[in-house]
């Protein structure tokens, strides 16, 4: 692939998702709201490295890269690069259609995402929900970092404000070291779903009662029709 930049329209074998053509939600211009000045004070406190502290492990970890796919440092001590997920899922997300569009599978494959620093674990996850149209709430996908230690393997569930690409740069490119994985929530069965979607099934369960209700009605009636034909039968005059 010529480019690290490909639009949701493409076709592509491995998908990529840029930080400069975001696919987050930006905040409208203008004076910072109460939530988004939390925000900027969050990530202050997730600069965990000096500017040259960064900027040493940058350079380290693009001589190591094999695979073309380096971090490029910003003058404001952000820097932007590469995570590839691994698709891990039990059972098919529910997935919206996209007219002139075929939806691509999503489980078992690895997607490269395009990142920055300040980039965070439910971020990701959107992104990742995004490019396969699912139309599941992303509270129910938890990403884990899967670690390699003394031939042993290790996974563990990163909460939502954890930045992957810190993550990334920290254990170096090698994926063999650190891999990333989405998986279904391990959450209790209902505690996942929203309000309406909890609705929506109790109008459902109401729906089939009633079916089943009917079905019970008409069977009896049918049952009680044909008993009472064979008593009339057996109590006719001779």
């Amino acid at each position: 692939m010529s480019s690290g930049y490909s639009s949701l329209e493409e076709d592509s074998e491995d998908f990529f998702f840029t930080a400069r053509t975001s696919f987050f939600r930006r905040a409208p211009q203008g004076k910072p709201r109460a939530g988004q000045q939390d925000v900027e004070k969050e990530k202050e406190i997730h600069n965990y490295l000096s500017k040259e502290e960064i900027k040493e492990k940058v350079h380290k970890y693009n001589l190591a890269v094999t695979d073309k796919l380096k971090m490029t440092l910003n003058s404001n001590g952000i820097y932007t690069g590469f995570i590839k997920v691994q698709m891990e899922l039990c059972k098919p997300p529910q997935t919206s259609p996209s007219p002139g569009k075929v939806t691509q599978s999503s489980n078992g494959c690895m997607n490269t995402l395009h990142i920055s620093s300040t980039n965070t674990v439910g971020e990701v996850i959107e992104a990742l929900l995004k490019k396969f149209l699912v139309t599941e709430s992303p509270a129910k996908f938890a990403l884990y970092k899967r670690c390699h230690r003394e031939d042993q393997v290790y996974a563990c569930k990163l909460s939502d404000r954890e930045h992957p690409l810190y993550l990334r740069l920290v254990a170096g490119p090698r994926t063999d070291t650190l891999s990333f994985v989405l998986r279904e929530h391990e959450i209790g069965e209902w505690e996942a779903f929203s309000l309406p979607e909890l609705q929506n099934f109790l109008r459902i369960l109401d729906k089939e009662e009633d079916e089943q209700l009917q079905n019970l009605k008409r069977r009896y009636a049918a049952y009680r029709l044909k008993l009472e034909e064979a008593l009339g039968e057996v109590w006719k005059p001779g």
